[in-house]
């Protein structure tokens, strides 16, 4: 089966200037956007994966709480990936926020996103159980409903793929293998992904998504562990965003 999703994602979105990574380099060496870039996202947007927002987080900003109020040691790094977006995606470089509830993981996640599209990137957002889902759902899909390959080949070809709760999901083999399926084709394809987990220590990473996964994502992206109270408990939920 991966084999077939590595043929589609290939085949859709393989360009000859830039080999699919949407950037070729300019006479000085510097990566700017292909030719092929407004077509694909044009391609990417159709599919139906999410790339909006939440409304919960659209509001969320380095300048204001709860930003403010968490760690320059965590929060320096993401405006510094944040302000080298460009170069982060075509190099296949990430983030993964881990630590505990309501610490600020999925607020800084969407503060990377939200840069991303500013960009004209193509994000597709989405928390690990509800894409398991979407995933289970293509089994039973009909002719002409999206098929499990047209959703692998997006999830792969996205330049942003940002991955919420990862390790919150019922582990079974055949989570196991979904998600080291995912993982390991945007490593090799070197795409971009930001994730955020709960989980801290490498065994229970291990445990919960797989040995493989683990190593992959490892490699991919920087690793910003958050610590600290739940945040939450300091901000009216209707009017603040935390992870």
């Amino acid at each position: 089966m991966t084999e077939r999703f590595v043929r589609v994602a290939s085949e859709e979105w393989d360009c000859p200037h830039c080999g699919g990574d949407g950037f070729v380099l300019d006479e000085q060496g510097d990566a700017v956007a292909c030719s092929c870039r407004a077509s694909r996202l044009r391609r990417s947007r159709s599919t139906g994966a999410s790339s909006v927002i939440p409304r919960k987080y659209r509001g969320v900003s380095f300048d204001r709480a709860p930003v403010t109020e968490l760690s320059p040691n965590v929060v320096r790094p993401v405006r510094a990936f944040c302000r080298n977006i460009d170069e982060n995606i075509r190099h296949g470089r990430g983030l993964w926020f881990m630590g505990d509830v309501g610490t600020g993981k999925t607020t800084l996640a969407m503060l990377v996103s939200k840069e991303a599209i500013k960009r004209g990137h193509s994000v597709a957002i989405y928390s690990v159980p509800r894409l398991l889902a979407e995933i289970r759902d293509t089994y039973d899909t009909g002719a002409g409903d999206r098929s499990h390959a047209d959703l692998f080949a997006h999830l792969v070809a996205v330049d942003v793929l940002h991955l919420d709760d990862l390790g919150a999901e019922k582990q079974t083999e055949w989570v196991l293998e979904q998600l080291y399926s995912l993982v390991n084709e945007r490593y090799e394809q070197e795409r971009s992904i930001v994730v955020t987990t709960n989980l801290i220590e490498t065994a229970s990473l291990e445990q919960q998504i797989g040995r493989r996964t683990v190593s992959r994502l490892t490699e991919m992206t920087d690793q910003l562990p958050l610590f600290g109270p739940d945040l939450r408990e300091r901000y009216d939920p209707a009017r603040s965003a935390l992870g």
